[in-house]
């Protein structure tokens, strides 16, 4: 029986309210930090529309179990990893209210089975790791006097009285010290490329270029394309691909490449970008600049490898244009998520095989209940809440248009003048009357 200061903690708690999302973490993880318990980001819920979060799950950080297949592999190739997830049921869930937008405790379990760290121990613990603004200046100054980091560390511990008072480990401190040089150099190596960039549009009227940096002068968002990537996408610009899957520069940020297909089958490039965070307000960032490149040329089309932030970006810049899922994504993510060859093959069916909307509803539930698929977080849940950008049965509409003109290029040829060159003659019956025109 829980005592009576138990109870009296519990019921201030289930009380709480917060402003937004991140307030409700920071309680949390406040909480697990007198406690001696490390936090963790888990389940989320968002609206209809994708738009806002409606839920949001913290647990403690011993939840849940590692995966079998995670223990073979860890067996085969090295030692393995000492096991942290002990299956613990400590969680606190938030959820918005959508009249006021303030968020309330929706449920609150506070009971772990595994020890609690000391109070001098719990600096240690994942998420109660960090460095102050304050700590971070200071560790600054100290490596630009020419101190090792190892005898920075050894000053903060009697700076601050122990190693426990500084709040981060060494390895953090150097961590720090590495993602602070890249970005100095980032920092420095912006302008060279704004400069070179800058030339480039002398030598080229036609070249486009727009960047965006934060208040510190650092590099936030790039894009450029030549007079190549604008007659290309004039041409071919209906279906646009983009992904951000690229870190191949030694700043680990990741490039954008929009391309397409031309007329002979090959790739073409519209226009590439680098951003700084994958999120809505970067997307939104590059998707607007890229239109501004464009005149304003929206696709018909876009195919992205699913990223959420993406999506949200499309439906608010480009709410016009067609989304779909990239199908070798989605074919790496069956592979890497769906063990059971059965499984894998009825769920190509969605992918693939076009039945009416409602019928796709009704196999959808079979299939789950089949195979016992009742978690849902999942990646076939998660999956199927996307059904309308990859999901055959969604764009049966796309796929009659495509017959309609299927049949108008057998049934039908471009008329030609009566003095057309034999080129022009020879053209007509080797493209297709859309292609034709385009090409004319």
């Amino acid at each position: 029986m829980p005592d009576l200061e138990s109870l009296l903690e519990y019921n201030e708690i289930v009380r709480k309210m917060f402003a937004n999302e991140e307030e409700g973490f920071q309680f949390y993880n406040n909480y697990g930090s007198e406690k001696g318990f490390s936090v963790r980001r888990s389940y989320c819920e968002w609206d209809n529309g994708h738009n806002e979060m409606t839920l949001r799950k913290f647990v403690c950080s011993r939840q849940g179990f590692r995966e079998e297949k995670q223990l073979k592999r860890a067996i085969k190739k090295r030692k393995p990893r000492n096991i942290t997830r002990v299956g613990c049921l400590a969680k606190f869930v938030i959820a918005r209210d959508q009249i006021t937008g303030q968020w309330y405790v929706k449920d609150f379990i506070d009971e772990h089975n595994h020890p609690m760290a000391p109070a001098d121990l719990t600096y240690l613990l994942r998420s109660h790791r960090r460095i102050s603004d304050e700590l971070k200046a200071e560790i600054v100054e100290m490596e630009s006097s020419g101190v090792r980091k190892h005898k920075i560390m050894d000053i903060l511990e009697m700076r601050y009285g122990g190693y426990d008072k500084v709040g981060c480990t060494t390895r953090d401190l150097y961590n720090f010290c590495h993602r602070y040089k890249a970005k100095t150099i980032a920092a420095g190596d912006t302008q060279t490329v704004i400069s070179y960039l800058t030339e480039l549009q002398r030598r080229d009227p036609d070249f486009f270029f727009e960047y965006m940096v934060d208040g510190e002068g650092h590099l936030k968002g790039l894009f450029w394309c030549d007079s190549q990537c604008l007659l290309d996408y004039e041409a071919f610009g209906d279906v646009v691909v983009f992904d951000s899957t690229y870190k191949t520069n030694r700043y680990n940020l990741p490039l954008v490449p929009f391309v397409g297909v031309n007329h002979h089958r090959s790739t073409v490039i519209f226009g590439c970008g680098i951003i700084s965070h994958e999120n809505i307000e970067s997307y939104v960032w590059m998707l607007r600049t890229f239109s501004e490149a464009m005149i304003q040329k929206h696709p018909v089309s876009v195919i992205t490898d699913g990223d959420l932030a993406m999506q949200r970006a499309i439906r608010l810049v480009w709410p016009n244009s067609s989304h779909r899922l990239c199908i070798w994504h989605i074919e790496q993510n069956i592979v890497r998520n769906v063990k059971d060859d059965v499984v894998k093959d009825e769920f190509r069916s969605f992918l693939y095989d076009c039945w009416p909307i409602e019928e796709t509803e009704t196999k959808w539930l079979q299939f789950l209940d089949k195979h016992k698929v009742t978690n849902k977080e999942s990646w076939l849940y998660q999956m199927y809440d996307t059904r309308e950008i990859w999901c055959a049965s969604y764009h049966a509409g796309r796929r009659a248009n495509e017959a309609k003109l299927d049949t108008d290029a057998l049934q039908s040829e471009v008329c030609t003048d009566p003095d057309a060159s034999i080129i022009e003659l020879e053209a007509v019956k080797s493209f297709t009357p859309t292609v034709f025109a385009m090409e004319g």
